[in-house]
């Protein structure tokens, strides 16, 4: 439970931190390098170009990292059914030997007492 909400933590911090990031380039782009023999240039707004290119590396890395998990999942999914699969074959094994333990301990007598019972008076249960 606790390495669950860690992981969550820790996923929420990451799209904090690019969200973050993004909207930073987006309100204030990098400013140009001031060389001592250039005269100051204005701020520079970004471009529609620029900013389509922006969106396009994001966009571009959040698919390739979702295509990787994708194809990890993929990959993983054969040894999870196996893993279903296994622990079903085990389930029905059990409910088996449960039911024909039922049925073998109902046909066969009780043990004998191995020691005399003590005969409880009837007065004691009232």
């Amino acid at each position: 439970m606790m390495r669950r909400e860690q992981h969550q933590d820790q996923q929420s911090r990451v799209f904090y931190e690019l969200s973050a990031l993004v909207l930073s380039l987006l309100r204030s782009p990098p400013t140009p390098i001031q060389f001592s023999d250039q005269r100051p240039a204005a701020a520079a707004q970004i471009s529609p170009a620029g900013f389509a290119a922006l969106m396009l590396g994001i966009s571009m890395a959040l698919m390739l990292c979702g295509s990787v998990t994708f194809f990890i999942g993929f990959l993983l999914m054969p040894w999870v059914l196996g893993l279903v699969m296994v622990f079903y074959v085990a389930g029905v094994v059990s409910s088996l030997s449960v039911l024909g333990k039922s049925i073998l301990c109902y046909a066969s007598p009780p043990p004998p007492p191995t020691s005399p019972r003590k005969e409880i008076p009837a007065w004691k249960f009232l």
